[in-house]
């Protein structure tokens, strides 16, 4: 039954969810054995945001935005907004009077599995959104919905509170329990991707670095000398 408001919920330490910033999406990605990817559907409306926070989740009907002015008095500093339509929809739900609104609360920037509109305007205010689409089309506010309840976001499932990271490659999410292990296993990737990439630029190859050859030889690759 729609129309649920759930207060005060918790949500990751501060200083996990601040520390995902050092780690790109597909890092982190990889990092949680490679789950909690939003569908590439989900783009930045201009590039080169890079941003984490807890998420606060929105249900809301298709083609109406009432629920999000209802949620932003659920935010905190340090939030991202999660918004999943209950049916598809490419309705503009948001843009730059409810970006305002949300920016003066300290909130991150949005996830919405729909429309945004007001492009210029938000990358004004430097506001990022990623969004299934930018559509000009208008919303009502007549249906309710459900504030910081689990919600199916572009094919993953976001509780309030995990963790958002969101880049110019799109959106991943990690359950706020796992937070901090999958952190460590961030930090334990980056490190090991470091030092390859020293390998990489003094002249090793990739088929070296990560001793691919022999699994390559077993999985039956030959090589054929022409002559010349």
């Amino acid at each position: 039954m729609a129309g649920v408001v759930v207060r005060n919920t918790a949500r990751a330490e501060r200083d996990v969810v601040d520390a995902f910033a050092r780690y790109g999406v597909a890092t982190v990605h990889e990092a949680q054995g490679r789950t909690g990817a939003l569908t590439a559907s989900i783009t930045p409306i201009y590039p080169g945001s890079h941003i984490t926070g807890s998420a606060v989740t929105v249900s809301v009907p298709p083609a109406d935005n009432w629920m999000i002015h209802v949620a932003v008095e659920q935010c905190r500093e340090g939030d991202v907004l999660v918004v999943a339509p209950t049916a598809p929809s490419d309705a503009g739900y948001f843009g730059e009077l409810l970006a305002t609104a949300l920016q003066a609360r300290g909130v991150r920037g949005l996830v919405i599995d729909a429309g945004c509109r007001d492009v210029a305007e938000l990358q004004r205010m430097s506001f990022p959104v990623w969004s299934r689409c930018v559509s000009p089309f208008g919303t009502v506010k007549e249906t309710l919905g459900d504030v910081n309840v689990g919600v199916v976001c572009a094919g993953q499932q976001v509780e309030p509170g995990d963790v958002v990271v969101a880049d110019d490659d799109g959106v991943v999410v990690v359950p706020r329990t796992k937070a901090p292990a999958v952190l460590e296993a961030c930090r334990a990737r980056e490190e090991k991707e470091a030092a390859s990439r020293r390998r990489y630029a003094a002249g090793e190859l990739s088929l070296d670095v990560q001793d691919m050859r022999g699994r390559l030889e077993r999985a039956g690759l030959t090589y054929v000398d022409r002559d010349e």
